[in-house]
């Protein structure tokens, strides 16, 4: 079986990489094939994970190609992990929606609109392609915003399409070292949209310990996805939030943290990104290929170890001495990817957390509709676990969301600069008809062209 991966050129791609060794004889992968337009850094990239395939004495073939069709013809499962105007455009983003008084996160608010718009056509392209060429491929979309962009190529009639994030993972994870327990033994239901989602049960064991855990100071201070809340907000609601709720519940605190810091966090990923290029591009990768790939994990370091450390206030994580540094096993995205393939080939299934159509999960949203929520995986399907009470609160804010969500699909589909402005008026990181049209209007002027429509 063969993964094209759309997008290769991007870092994760050595991890993913990484990641899949330990499971493609299980999983009965043979080929991956990488393709970018960027290709002198795919090549880079391209390199480093031979030399993680090479180190590791694995057969599992990787090679890059500068044509989409090879990566996508006769592909079992296809991997669409995109950033439409590079890393300078999420600078952009962020700095004209904080230049308005907006958070400008790349997926939340305002920022993660300006993605979406210029990411979706690319994307439905990319799709045609593969309904022609790969009619049968299962896509995992790894581009963000993930919910929406899932969202968008579902509308368009694509429904082989899941979509992907790390985030609820990566936190069951933590969870299930904080309590000593193996990740299996531990259940977690997430329900709601990507980047707004709740947890509502946390079983150990079988073992319902939720009203524990909100009320363990420790463990609140403990993971790496709670310690940014204030504790009363998660006792008053009940429930354990997904790490991007920051942005809606401690708004300007995240909004003064941002200011104070003097650099978005874009703008901290453009300068990591064209450093590592910069010295990997100096060297020898066929002479040193190890000595290349402990720059690469130096600056992947860099960035993880800072992550949501400017919108938090809090201080960057340690990081380990240069030339030690072990490659990822594929925790994050790519393991959730994996987690998925092993769970449609498999008689008892993974449960895992998914973006994929509601079926009726969330009982207030259309079926067609797509939700980040607990799944279970098996050959049987997808099955989203259904919910049976949602907390108003949580109603309201899917509510907005999606309805923005479904606007912006419309508005990029249709070239409607009015439904544009409605989706943002929505959105409760903007929520204003003047602020919509001004941050259009901004972006627009900074582009050097409309985002959205003839910018009328």
């Amino acid at each position: 079986m063969k993964i094209g991966v759309i997008g290769g050129a991007g870092v994760r791609t050595v991890i993913f990489i990484n990641g899949l060794l330990k499971r493609y004889k299980k999983l009965h992968i043979d080929e991956v094939v990488l393709y970018d337009i960027d290709f002198p850094k795919l090549e880079v990239i391209g390199k480093l994970c031979r030399h993680v395939v090479n180190r590791e004495g694995c057969d599992l073939t990787v090679r890059e190609v500068c044509d989409p069709v090879e990566a996508i013809r006769s592909m079992d499962y296809i991997v669409t992990t995109l950033r439409v105007g590079g890393d300078h455009s999420r600078v952009i983003d962020e700095t004209v929606a904080l230049d308005n008084g907006v958070i400008g996160q790349e997926t939340t608010g305002v920022g993660g609109f300006s993605m979406a718009v210029r990411t979706i056509p690319v994307l439905l392209d990319y799709c045609a392609m593969i309904e022609k060429y790969a009619p049968e491929a299962w896509i995992f979309n790894f581009t963000n915003p993930s919910g929406l962009v899932t969202q968008a190529l579902h509308s368009a009639g694509y429904h082989r399409v899941i979509g992907i994030c790390d985030a609820p993972s990566s936190m069951k994870y933590r969870m299930a070292h904080y309590l000593d327990i193996p990740e299996e033994e531990l259940y977690v239901e997430f329900f709601g949209l990507n980047h707004l989602s709740w947890i509502t049960s946390v079983k150990a064991r079988g073992e319902e310990i939720m009203p524990k855990l909100i009320a363990d100071d420790d463990f609140l201070a403990s993971i790496q996805e709670l310690e940014i809340f204030d504790p009363a907000v998660i006792r008053m609601t009940g429930m354990l939030p997904n790490e991007y709720l920051y942005y809606y519940y401690h708004r300007e605190k995240a909004l003064e943290n941002i200011g104070k810091s003097g650099m978005t966090r874009g703008q901290t990923i453009e300068q990591v990104n064209i450093q590592m290029m910069k010295e990997l591009h100096e060297m020898d990768i066929d002479a040193d290929p190890e000595g290349a790939l402990q720059v690469f994990l130096w600056y992947m370091q860099l960035r993880e170890n800072s992550y949501m450390s400017i919108e938090s206030g809090t201080a960057n994580r340690p990081l380990i001495e240069k030339g030690k540094l072990p490659v990822p096993e594929g925790m994050g995205y790519a393991g959730v990817m994996l987690d998925c393939i092993e769970g449609m080939q498999s008689e008892e299934g993974r449960t895992l957390v998914l973006s994929v159509l509601n079926d009726g999960s969330i009982p207030f949203l259309a079926d067609e509709d797509v939700v980040e929520v607990t799944c279970r995986v098996s050959k049987r399907g997808i099955e989203p676990v259904k919910q049976s009470e949602i907390p108003a609160m949580c109603e309201l804010y899917i509510r907005l969301i999606k309805n923005y969500e479904r606007l912006t699909v419309e508005a990029v589909r249709g070239g409607s600069r009015d439904k544009a402005i409605l989706a943002l008026m929505l959105h409760p990181l903007v929520n204003s008809y003047s602020l919509a049209k001004k941050l259009l209007d901004d972006y627009d002027k900074t582009y050097g062209a409309p985002i959205v429509g003839d910018g009328k």
